[in-house]
Order: structure tokens, then sequence, then C-alpha cells
């Protein structure tokens, strides 16, 4: 044979490419990110997983950088090849074919390719290595060294491991979190509808299905395979019954291209032909990783090994799986690597472990390894085993990568009817849920296990009706709240004590104040102070000592309240724990608050935030902002107040904590009148009333709230008329919490959004002042003293000068002549 004349002409200049039969949607940040770095090197590698998109990208780039290649740019595509170890050229055969470089007699294929290719600048493109990794990777070096202006960008599910290769990792499309208002602009969105229009043109997304559509995307990782595959089945299933299917995705997911290899028809067969090429090790460990929902080496290595899996071998399995894009390297937590498996291939996985007959005993180890870190976490966060504020806050940092572990732990101990181990779980991660306003999470969970509470020790099930009842104070259901305290203390006592002992009376002692029961609120705080300070509890110590302080504030014994909450502070300190000093900080800015400092509790507020912030201690950031956002209103500083009472409504709707919407609702009506919209502050006032008369907790009348409310509607009276704060009083009350959080945000001068809301019946405001404080402002009105006043009344001249000030703040007035006129045109008219 005559070797072939290797001209210009010899090599095609068009690009080599096939057409793409459909649109290609998104990845245009990837595709100008993969352009820049081979238009600055000559070797990329696009690694990811069966279908997340690496061929598609690929070809996009390859015709992007076309004109720069003006020798040829061509597809290799490979995933039909089989490797052959009779005839190592087989790759080059494939590739000089695609090339259109003809064989030479004698002469080695790759000798010929690189000879062909040595003075052009020309692109050349692998597609699906992963097979045939040692070949390529021959290839490639050769390539490279031999061909200067050659580049090479190769798709494959593992790194080829060439001098000079760029590894990029193909990420999934984005997809909406749930319950964003604008899904569309995400790639998964966007790709699943293009998909599915072409398989019906009468689909559309609607207000009623967008939210099946985004579980969709959630549920698939942004997986384009498996966004398209699950697509096609809108001809026959509506998005929610799609959405609902997903949990046997493997069945579903099987209407792929008739023209497509086998490995892209289904997802199954996507996953089957990585798993294929793995040893039997890596297949070993994929499967028994499927327990996790996000793990570290360690806890693989906890959990994962043993006689067929030894520990020391466990990296380096685990970085091989992570190469072949199985596994996936996720963020850093608390200096510790995780990593994790996309949805897909964790169900596959944990197929292949239940087909093993190695699920129950990992679902033990995973269980128990779980609960072992989270009650030693436990210890470090209250304070129970020394650790620095950094190691603590550490703590929180875990607790948050780890809570769907802790949900399938859980989740677990419930199928298996491990009541105990349950229980322990909800104990241990009381702290997290209950600081990050995880109610839902915990009364879920906690309610499940106590259902079956007959079967657990007796001690557990008393600390977790305390726990219960924690919850249950945080979200103001007092009643609720003492009974299953009384019931978790009196079972606390009887197996033991602890430290849900001391939790139980201080929530008991807390009840009674809020029922003003001052003085048994004293004795049950002083029993629980006793209770945790003979336990030797320096946590619940201090947090008793802050209850006792706000008792006493709750008193007017603003004095005689510094000295218990400085104190819990001292023990904070001493723990190292500033989580345990803001909530002390908190307690000492309301005392300033109360003593009319505000540039003092200012300042208390801004030093707690600081810390809760690092632990995202929602529920306390939220009661921090509110006290800013209070202090800043009484200095007259209406920016700041809007943009602490912003964030603290917004967190507050996310947390689900209702009363703290309705008291940032309260203090924006303030704003809103400080800032002369009389009508939304109104229609704020009326929306923060009627969230308070859902939650079952009105206002005190004696209290802040009210005072604020009724100066709010006092002024609107003068200013806008009765009628018109009737109206608008009305369409307040007939507002959802979030349409209010939404009026109370506006812009000052910003138009309503939507339609104009249908009009409401007018409703008058009520009253809030107290009847004590209705008899004194008639006395003022007939001209009487603080201590005429007093005399008549038989009280203190102390006292009255308290009801005086707080009619005043209500009534939104400054003198004792403007209470003695308002008196005499309302109270006569049987107001």
């Amino acid at each position: 044979m005559t070797p072939q004349t290797l001209t210009t002409d010899a090599v095609p200049r068009q690009p080599g490419l096939p057409a793409e039969p459909t649109p290609f949607i998104g990845r245009e940040r990837d595709r100008a990110d993969v352009s820049r770095l081979l238009s600055q090197t000559r070797a990329v590698t696009l690694c990811g997983p069966g279908g997340i998109g690496k061929t598609r990208l690929a070809l996009q780039v390859a015709r992007a950088l076309a004109d720069e290649h003006p020798d040829g740019v061509w597809l290799v595509e490979l995933a039909d090849v089989t490797a052959d170890g009779s005839d190592p050229d087989t790759v080059a055969r494939r590739v000089a074919a695609a090339c259109g470089i003809a064989g030479e007699h004698g002469r080695a294929p790759l000798d010929t390719l690189a000879a062909a290719l040595r003075p052009r600048r020309a692109l050349v493109v692998l597609d699906n290595c992963e097979h045939l990794v040692e070949e390529c990777a021959e290839l490639c070096r050769t390539l490279l060294t031999r061909c200067e202006r050659l580049r090479i960008l190769a798709t494959s599910r593992e790194p080829l491991r060439v001098p000079g290769e760029n590894v990029w990792r193909v990420p999934p499309l984005s997809v909406p979190s749930a319950g964003e208002p604008d899904p569309g602009r995400h790639e998964a969105v966007r790709l699943f509808l293009a998909r599915a229009t072409a398989a019906r043109p009468d689909f559309a997304l609607t207000e009623g299905n967008t939210a099946a559509l985004v579980r969709v995307c959630r549920a698939l990782d942004g997986v384009p395979l498996a966004l398209e595959l699950a697509a096609a089945r809108v001809r026959v299933l509506s998005l929610e019954q799609i959405a609902d299917r997903l949990a046997d995705r493997f069945r579903l997911l099987t209407a792929g291209d008739r023209t497509a290899p086998p490995r892209q028809r289904t997802l199954r067969g996507a996953i089957d032909w990585s798993h294929e090429l793995l040893s039997d090790p890596e297949r070993i460990l994929l499967r028994r990783l499927s327990v996790f929902r996000g793990w570290t080496l360690d806890q693989a290595e906890r959990v994962c090994a043993d006689g067929l899996l030894p520990p020391e071998g466990i990296l380096d399995l685990l970085t091989a799986l992570v190469d072949k894009s199985l596994v996936v390297m996720d963020r850093e937590v608390a200096g510790e690597s995780r990593f994790r498996l996309l949805d897909s291939i964790r169900e596959y996985a944990a197929q292949r472990l239940a087909e093993a007959g190695e699920e129950g005993e990992l679902r033990d180890r995973h269980r128990a390894a779980v609960l072992a870190a989270l009650e030693h976490d436990a210890e470090i966060g209250v304070g129970a085993r020394p650790a620095s504020w950094r190691q603590r806050v550490a703590v929180f940092q875990r607790y948050d990568a780890e809570q769907h572990n802790l949900g399938a732990a859980l989740a677990w101990c419930r199928e298996r009817g491990d009541i105990d181990e349950g229980l322990r779980l909800c104990l241990a991660a009381r702290l997290y849920w209950g600081s990050c306003g995880h109610y839902a999470e915990a009364v879920r969970w906690i309610e499940r296990f106590l259902e079956r509470a007959d079967e657990a020790s007796p001690g557990l099930v008393g600390g977790a009706l305390v726990m219960r009842s924690l919850v249950a104070f945080d979200l103001r259901e007092y009643d609720r709240a003492e009974e299953w305290a009384r019931d978790g203390v009196e079972r606390c006592r009887a197996f033991g004590g602890g430290p849900m002992l001391s939790a139980g009376l201080s929530v008991l002692g807390q009840v009674a104040l809020r029922r003003g029961d001052e003085r048994r609120a004293l004795d049950l705080l002083d029993e629980a102070l006793a209770v945790a300070r003979a336990a030797g509890d320096r946590w619940n110590e201090a947090l008793v000592l802050y209850a006792r302080s706000a008792a006493l504030r709750r008193r007017g014994l603003l004095r005689e309240a510094e000295g218990p909450a400085r104190a819990g502070v001292r023990i904070m300190r001493e723990l190292d724990h500033l989580w345990g000093v803001a909530l002390g900080q908190t307690v000492l800015g309301r005392l300033a608050w109360s003593r009319g400092d505000l540039g003092g509790a200012r300042r208390r507020f801004e030093e707690a935030l600081r810390p809760l912030r690092e632990i995202d201690a929602r529920p306390a950031i939220i009661r921090c902002l509110l006290g800013l956002a209070r202090c800043a209103l009484g200095q007259g500083d209406l920016e700041a107040a809007r943009r602490m009472l912003a964030e603290s409504l917004r967190l507050g709707m996310a947390v689900g904590l209702r009363i703290t919407v309705a008291r940032g609702l309260e203090s924006c009506a303030e704003l809103r009148m400080r800032e002369g919209d009389e009508r939304t502050a109104v229609l704020v006032a009326a929306a923060a009333t009627a969230l308070r008369e859902v939650i079952g907790v009105p206002p005190r009348p004696d209290g802040d709230a009210a005072a604020r409310l009724e100066g709010v509607v006092e002024q609107a009276r003068r200013r806008l008329g009765r009628q018109a704060v009737a109206q608008l009083w009305g369409e307040g009350l007939a507002m959802s919490a979030e349409e209010a959080v939404a009026c109370a945000l506006a812009a000052p001068d910003a138009a309503p959004a939507g339609p104009p809301p249908a009009p409401a019946a007018p409703v008058t405001p009520p009253g809030m002042l107290t009847p004590r404080e209705l008899e004194i402002a008639r006395m003022v009105a007939r001209g009487l003293s603080n201590r005429g006043i007093a005399a008549e009344l038989v009280i203190s001249p102390a006292t009255v000068a308290r009801h005086v000030t707080n009619i005043l703040t209500k009534l939104g007035f400054g003198s004792r002549a403007q209470i003695a006129a308002w008196a005499v045109d309302n109270l006569a008219a049987g107001r």
C-alpha cells in the first residue's frame, strides 16, 4: 500500500460535528467557561455521571470554537468501542477514521494519526472515554506531546489523568428552591418545559402545576437525562402524577429515544453503564453509601467498613467513586470535606444494597453512628463538655449538614419500632431544633415516638415530654406547654431527674408568669435553679437565671432583675458559650429598654446579634432584630427600624413563628405612622391583631404591644376620621399574613400591587385602654393630680404615674391636658 500523502486538503476544514436533534437549553455560563478554558489550555475533560449532559455541552463548546480551529473539529464517538487487549490500537483507529485519515501499511495507527495532525490547528472531541480510560489516556498523551497545535476535549465519567489535563466537573442544571416565586428562570425548569411541549404541544405551566414541576426538578437533581425522560411522560400523566411516581423512578423514567444507545434510553441504563465499570470493592462501597444523606470520610469508615472493606481502604475507594462521577464532592463543613450521592444514584445504590441483603445491618450502623455523634455534639452544645466557642459553632454547622441523616435515622427507628433510640435522637437534637426554629420537625418526630410511650423507658419519656413542652412554649401554646411540662416533670422526678427536670420546672414557672401568677412563677424558677445547681448543670442554671430576671422585670422590679441576668451571662462567659451570652444580652437589652435607656438597649441587642448569626439561631435573631427595631423607632432612626423589621418579618415567615410576625407588624404599623402613611399603618395594625387572634395570643392590655396599637389607631382617627379608620381596619383584618407582610414592607410611596381588594365591612378597632386606665383618664379630666388619684383609688402615686405614662403612649399624646380633652370627647360618649 502506498502511504497516504498528507496535505492540508486531506483534512476537512468544516466541523465534523453531527446536527443536534433538539434545542440546547441553558448552561450559558458553563459553555462560556469551558470555551475560555479550552482556549487557554490544550486538554479539557468534561466529567460527570451518566445523563448529566457531557456530550451536549462538548458539542456546544466545539461549535463555539470552530473558527479557532480552521484545520478541523471532529467528534469521535467511543461508546460502542470495546476494549480489546489483543488490539491496543482500537481507539487510535476510531479517531483516525473520524478525522478522515487513512492507515499506512507497516506503521502504527497512532504514529500515522500523530503525523497527520502535527501541523494542524484542530480540535478532537473524544466522547465517552470511561470504559477505555487507559487507551484514551495513552492516545491523548501521545497526541498532545507530538501535535503542538492540537486541542482535545474529552467526555468521561472519570478523568484521563494525562499531563496538562484540566478536569471540568459538569454540574447539574440549576433547580428552583421550594416556593421560589420565579422557578422558570432555572435551567432544569426550562429544559423540562421545552421537552414537555415537544411531547405534548398543548402542555403549559400553570399556577396549579408549578409546585409539582418544582418537586420533579428537585427530585431529579437537575440531571438532564432524567428530566427529559420525565418530560416525555406528560403525554399520559399530569405533573402531579409524575412527581408522585418518582418514588419508583426507574420504572417511570423509561420512555427514551429509541434511536439512542441503550444506556441513554432509561435512567437505570445510564447508571448501569457506570456500575458495570466498577471493581467489586467500589460496588460494595457505593451501595453501602446509600444509607447516608451526605457524609464525611470518618462517617464512611465507621459505617461502611468491615471484613470486606477494611477502614484503611475506604479513602482510596471513595476517591475512585468521586473520580468516576458516582459520588459528588460537596461543601466543606466545620473543617471536614463532605460527600453525597445524587438522588437517582442513591436510589439505585439502595436497590443494590437491598439485593445484597445488607440493608438492615447498614441502616443499623448508620443509626448508631448518627446517635453517637449527635449525643456527643449535644453535650458540647449545652456546655456539658468543655469546648471553645469555635468548636461550639462547628457543632451547629454539623447539625445543619446532618439534618437529613438525622431524619433517615429517625425514620429507621420508627420503622423498626426502636422507640428508645428514637427518643434519644430527639433529645440529642433538641438544641438544634429549638435554636434554629425547626419546630414542625421537632413536633412531628417527638409526637410519633410519644404515641408509643408505653414501649419506651420512663425516663426518656419524661425528657421527651419536657422537650415537647419547650416547643409548645416557644410557639406560645401555654396550656399545652403546661400540661406536657407537668407530666414530664413528674416522670423526671420519679426516674432520676436529669437536665430535663430543671428545664421542665422552668417552663412551668414561665407559664405561671404569663398567667399573672408571679409568686408561683418565682417559686418554680427557684426550684429549677436549685435542681440545676445540685446537678452541676451550668447551662440550665444560666437559662433559669435569665427566666428569673424576666419575671422580676415583668413585676416592675428592674433593679432586682439586673443581678440574675448578669450572673447568667457570667456563667455563659466562663463556659465560652457566646450563644448563651447572647441570650443574656437580650434579657439585659429588654431591661435597659424598660428603664428608657434606648442607647444601652440597642448596644446589648447589637452585641447579641453577632454570635446568634454565627449559628443561625433564627428565633433568637428575630427577637433581637425586633428589639433593635423598637430602639431605632424610639430614637427616630426610621431607616434602621425599617431594615431590622424587614429582616425579622422575612425570618419569622420562613421559620413559621407567627407571634414574632404579629409583633413585627405592630412595630411596622408604628413605623408607617411615623412615615406619614396612616392608611398602611391601620391596615398593618389590624392584620397584626387578626394574626394574634388566630394564634390565640392577644396583647396584654397593659403591655407595649397594646400601647403601640392604641397609639396608631388614635392618631389615625385624628388624621383620617373614625369612618375611614373603621373601613381600613376591616380590610386589614381580612389580610393574610403574607399580604400583611408585603403591605408592611412596601416602599412608602409604592402603589399597591395587583387589583384592589374587595371592599370590607367597616370594623371599629378595639379600645385598648384597660379599665383602670379608663378610670384614671376620667380622673385626669376632673383635674386630679397623681397624688389625688392615688388617694382616691388607694394605690401609690408611682403606680398612678405608670398608668398615666401608659395612657400617653397608647394615645400618642404628650401631655395630661390632651388626655383630659380626649376623655371628655370619648368617654362621655360611652367609649
